[in-house]
């Protein structure tokens, strides 16, 4: 089997909008199964847009989405979220009322075909912190505890591929450590994952791929190898 053969996530010439703004330009990349692309850039490059648009969060003007054989662009978020694929908000969105146990148990759905099943105390395995508060509401959870909330309340879906933005935005060290270990353990279990990450050092990490945006557009896209040794294209796209 080719590479072209066991693409799982394809983005075809995707363009969105917010109002008169035309934001993604025609933004093409491929996810494929059990592999990990990071996608980098600068603030407003277009990034978190693109996985919204992918969500059906921001309806897209024109391109495709697909989920295996699945065409998602157009499609309602709750219909995307259950052809298998996930979407880990910046802003997590937790319920904050809702316990740590009931939030998880919002998230649980059953597993389309081929996807790998999550449970609950696999949940506590990545994160211990989160099964010593599981009585806890989730509005009273620190940052930290809340973006572990919401990756393993996205993970007991059961999907296909996951959409994760910002993940270790203004976490501590160790947690960040948590997040960078249970996304390669996603890898490792088939779940393809676009990750939006702002730290280079941790998406270099966990990546097999990087793509970079710049205008709405995909600028590079290779190994997080190349992109280190391309000192002209990290000064281009990616200094601040």
């Amino acid at each position: 089997m080719n590479a072209a053969d066991d693409v799982l996530l394809q983005v075809d010439d995707l363009h969105a909008h917010y109002g008169k703004s035309h934001v993604l330009r025609g933004v093409t990349l491929n996810v494929r199964r059990g592999e990990v692309v990071s996608l980098l850039g600068r603030n407003g490059s277009g990034r978190s847009t693109t996985l919204k648009a992918m969500m059906g969060l921001v309806p897209p003007s024109a391109g495709r989405v697909q989920l295996g054989t699945r065409a998602l662009a157009g499609a309602k978020p709750n219909t995307i979220c259950r052809a298998g694929l996930a979407y880990v908000p910046e802003e997590r969105e937790v319920f904050a009322n809702l316990t740590v146990d009931e939030n998880l148990r919002m998230g649980e759905q059953p597993p389309v075909e081929g996807a790998q099943r999550w449970s609950i105390e696999q949940m506590f395995d990545y994160f211990p912190r989160l099964k010593e508060r599981r009585r806890t509401k989730a509005g009273s959870l620190s940052g930290g505890e809340q973006q572990m909330l919401t990756i393993c309340r996205s993970l007991l879906g059961n999907p296909l591929a996951i959409l994760i933005d910002e993940p270790t935005e203004g976490l501590a060290p160790k947690i960040v450590a948590q997040v960078g270990e249970c996304i390669r353990d996603m890898q490792r279990r088939g779940v393809s994952v676009l990750l939006v990450e702002q730290k280079l050092a941790i998406a270099l990490k966990v990546s097999s791929r990087v793509c970079v945006m710049g205008h709405g557009r995909i600028v590079f896209e290779g190994s997080p190898q190349q992109l280190e040794a391309d000192d002209a294209l990290l000064q281009q796209w990616l200094a601040v």
